[in-house]
């Protein structure tokens, strides 16, 4: 299957009509039935459903429609920025960032960094530590920010900070009174676990503190982004961990404890390749660690 028939099939559902979409695409139509049949062979599910009044989306091209069309998307952003940084002949420099990170130094970073040279564009991309080394092989990224130590011959690795880790519990919840928790006391309570996938991640590095301390928390739930679970913490789902500098958020319904154990800290930590020689690279990794350190 090519990028094609993706347009093509979206063409089609947009339309609501195989003769519509052929006349927005500029084609014939029975080469654009053609094309959509062959779609439907490949996968091996039908995409439409074909009435002599209506052409419907099955359940199956609604999920295709759905994801093609992020994809598609995204791509179009690709093409966009390609053009403009060619035409501009302004050079990449592509950020990858955990979320938790957002809260601390990293924004103050990509603002410094944005104005920094107006030959150089910065980009951004939310992604955990993993993601990151593979981005930042495959040359996607040239500076990842993240919170787990990970061994990878072909990149290196610097530790900018190590910030302490705090309890997040409901605000009405007995812990919420209390200056301090111990391991052993939190870990009784029902835990929320984030981020959920890929791992390894932020998550296997809060139970490795756990399990280092001689418990293992009971986790009740499971979520991919920092917000849902503090969400889910405001909501009486449970408790979980989260870097210090979480409580900017400044949420009334969560209260946040510190955590009566010294090893429980996260590292943020800037991750690029080693055979990068670039000077905005270098500038880029002075400026975090300056900032980390402020």
């Amino acid at each position: 299957m090519e990028l094609r028939h993706l347009r093509y099939f979206q063409a089609v559902a947009r339309e609501g009509s195989f003769t519509r979409a052929a006349e927005a695409l500029h084609m014939a139509q029975p080469p654009l039935s053609r094309q959509i049949r062959q779609m439907e062979e490949e996968l091996g599910v039908a995409l439409f459903e074909r009435t002599t009044r209506a052409l419907r989306l099955t359940e199956a091209g609604r999920f295709l429609l759905e994801q093609s069309l992020s994809l598609t998307a995204r791509l179009d952003e690709v093409l966009a920025g390609t053009r403009r940084l060619g035409q501009a002949r302004r050079r990449w420099f592509g950020i990858g960032f955990v979320p938790s990170t957002l809260y601390g130094f990293v924004p103050e970073l990509i603002r410094q960094l944005r104005g920094a040279d107006e030959k150089v564009e910065v980009g951004l991309a939310e992604m955990t530590t993993l993601p990151q080394l593979e981005a930042l092989k495959a040359g996607r990224i040239d500076l990842g920010i993240g919170r787990i130590l990970l061994d990878d011959p072909a990149i290196e690795r610097r530790v900018l900070m190590t910030e302490p880790l705090m309890a997040a519990v409901p605000r009405h919840h007995p812990l919420a009174a209390c200056a301090s928790v111990s391991v052993d006391r939190l870990a009784r309570e029902p835990f929320l676990l984030y981020p959920a996938r890929p791992r390894p991640n932020f998550a296997d590095h809060v139970l490795d503190l756990f399990r280092a301390a001689g418990h293992a928390p009971k986790v009740v739930q499971e979520a991919n982004e920092l917000q849902t679970a503090i969400g889910l913490v405001a909501a009486g789902l449970g408790v979980t961990v989260v870097p210090a500098s979480v409580q900017r958020l400044q949420r009334r319904d969560v209260v946040h404890v510190t955590i009566d154990a010294a090893t429980f800290v996260s590292p943020v930590i800037a991750s690029y390749r080693k055979d990068d020689g670039s000077p905005f690279l270098a500038r880029a990794l002075a400026l975090a660690a300056r900032l980390a350190q402020a």
